[in-house]
């Protein structure tokens, strides 16, 4: 028992130092941009992603393929670049027919660019439920994840309206989370073995409606590297924050940022804003459109600009591992 509570001890003590350094970090003045991510596009995609069309986006189904078409224009119409030969790259994991979306923005330093982030979120959801509620059949996902999806987007439109990345970057919509992280297993393990120079991934999971915190977000695996204190250095606020639950409930290992981690074993973290107070329908057909929060959600991915520039573009590895 003593060296239970002398471990816990520990830990908490390593958190909070790592909680003040990036408190520290804070201060410092953020790149500033002009771009601005527009609130209308912003709810445009989450309301298609979210649609009653879509069917829940269950793996394996046509409202799946739907969603995957439509990210597949959306990619197609910003000139994001498919990083295989299509956008759709087929899953091994998956006995019925399924895909990734994958999209690319080459970076433009002749050294740089052979290194890359991946940013990420999974459009697939969990479909019909025979049961329902008031009606209602449809799991439409839309904080679970259209929201992330919708991030994702915007973030491949940014970078490739500036091409102001130095490392590479591959923005992926996965398939299978639900049905156990298989999109991001799939490519995960078809990545390591083309010898894929990952630098880290930043994977955004439920992010559609705010906390009533001192911070914006939480990621996943806070204490496993520097992310949360670089991310707050990168946009000068206090961006990321510690969440006990996150920890308690061992979220690092339960979205697609682990199946990278596990193959790569560098920073893969997930960002999120469900901190388990503030949204009740996870997991249910009332999670949908009007649930959500678009200005919260237009700010939110404006604030992560700095953050994802400067992963794309600095001189060295600054986001480590710590453990």
């Amino acid at each position: 028992m003593k060296k239970i509570v002398w471990t816990l001890s520990f830990m908490i003590g390593c958190i909070s130092s790592m909680i003040a350094q990036s408190d520290e970090l804070v201060a410092q003045t953020p790149l500033k941009y002009e771009y601005q991510v527009k609130e209308s596009d912003v709810s445009s995609t989450l309301k298609t992603l979210s649609s009653n069309d879509l069917e829940g986006r269950e793996t394996g189904q046509p409202g799946m393929v739907k969603a995957a078409d439509f990210l597949e224009k959306i990619l197609k119409d910003n000139n994001v670049q498919p990083y295989f030969k299509t956008y759709k790259d087929t899953l091994t994991t998956f006995k019925g027919t399924a895909f990734n979306v994958v999209g690319f923005v080459e970076g433009n330093d002749p050294v740089l660019k052979k290194e890359f982030i991946i940013i990420s979120a999974h459009y697939d959801h969990i479909g019909i439920d025979k049961k329902g509620e008031n009606g209602d059949f449809i799991n439409n996902g839309a904080n679970d994840d259209a929201s992330g999806c919708t991030a994702v987007a915007e973030m491949a439109k940014y970078f490739s309206f500036h091409k102001n990345n130095q490392r590479s970057i591959l923005f992926v919509f996965f398939a299978g989370e639900e049905k156990g992280l298989l999109g991001s297993k799939h490519l995960a393990k078809k990545l390591k073995a083309q010898n894929f120079n990952l630098y880290t991934q930043f994977n955004i999971e439920m992010i559609g409606v705010p906390m009533k915190r001192d911070y914006l977000a939480y990621i996943t695996g806070f204490d496993k590297s520097n992310m949360a204190a670089k991310i707050n250095e990168y946009t000068g606020k206090k961006t990321i924050g510690f969440l006990p639950k996150e920890a308690e409930y061992e979220l690092f290992y339960r979205s697609d940022n682990f199946s990278f981690y596990d193959v790569f074993k560098v920073p893969c973290q997930s960002v999120s804003t469900f901190d388990f107070e503030n949204f009740e329908f996870y997991h249910h057909v009332s999670d949908d459109f009007k649930a959500m929060d678009v200005p919260h959600m237009t700010s939110f991915i404006q604030e992560l600009l700095p953050a994802v520039t400067q992963m794309a573009n600095t001189a060295i590895h600054e986001i480590i591992m710590l453990k």
